[in-house]
């Protein structure tokens, strides 16, 4: 039954200490730009420059899939790689804030959850400010319809949702597993090379299409194409398949930080 009450008290400590968590997301956007020219928006020079490369090597070969059209494979590559590299930063930068912040917790009746919130709420400004304003333009050029501006937010909404989920799941299990970051490294990889971001979904073989569908973020980019670059509504299945996904993996993660979170003083 208390694991039921964990999600209910999460959100009254995240109110409770409002302030407190945006001294910290300030705190994190200062302290990554700090003396950055660019700031927040060096988060789209990554994806700016992979694209490139991606179109150069493999622009010819799979603009086919794309109905012969190199603009829409540009395009594809970039959003599936801004869904990669705000996951890969979020989570991976999460993964070790518990830890980080040990010092303090153990000075301060502060709860522990604020933290990996903290980086992932910092990660989303950053990301509002800079990737998510270029899409909502491309989705208004593609399609000129500005409600489907409005419905792209689903989809990184569960991509929000599924970054929480594991951020809280890896920075309580970091507290116990110091060589965490090196598997989470190669599970990244894993998650990036599983993800048809360079490459098209058509060409993946039928037998191996199965294990893409347990990627959470494979509904998410394929959603995020479906509004953006081909300008037309999602497939519904696909847009609740990327929620459910979200949720589920909020569930999880939150469930096992809340119940791990009195071993936490021991070892920090």
């Amino acid at each position: 039954m208390s694991v039921l009450r964990h999600p209910k008290d999460f959100f009254r400590e995240v109110q409770r200490y409002r302030d407190l968590l945006r001294v910290l997301v300030r705190r994190n956007l200062k302290v990554r730009y700090r003396g950055s020219f660019l700031g927040a928006y060096w988060s789209l020079l990554n994806p700016l420059m992979m694209t490139g490369l991606y179109a150069a090597i493999f622009g010819r070969a799979f603009a086919s899939h794309y109905d012969n059209s190199l603009l829409r494979y540009i395009l594809a590559a970039f959003t599936g790689l801004i869904v990669v590299n705000f996951f890969s930063a979020s989570t991976t930068q999460a993964l070790s804030s518990v830890v980080a912040n040990g010092s303090l917790l153990n000075k301060v009746q502060l709860p522990a959850s604020i933290f990996p919130v903290s980086v992932l709420t910092a990660n989303v400004v950053q990301f509002a400010i800079s990737s998510l304003p270029l899409l909502m333009l491309v989705t208004l050029i593609t399609s000129g319809n500005p409600l489907l501006m409005l419905l792209l937010l689903v989809p990184i909404f569960s991509l929000v949702l599924v970054c929480t989920g594991i951020g809280f799941l890896t920075s309580a299990l970091y507290v116990f597993f110091r060589d965490l970051p090196y598997f989470y490294e190669l599970l990244v990889f894993v998650l990036w090379l599983s993800s048809p971001i360079f490459y098209p979904e058509d060409i993946v073989p039928v037998e191996l299409k199965p294990f893409l569908a347990l990627n959470p973020l494979f509904p998410i980019i394929a959603s995020i194409r479906q509004i953006a670059v081909l300008g037309q509504l999602p497939d519904f299945h696909l847009l609740m398949g990327s929620l459910l996904s979200g949720v589920i993996m909020l569930g999880i993660g939150l469930g096992c930080f809340r119940w791990w979170r009195s071993q936490f003083m021991d070892l920090l």
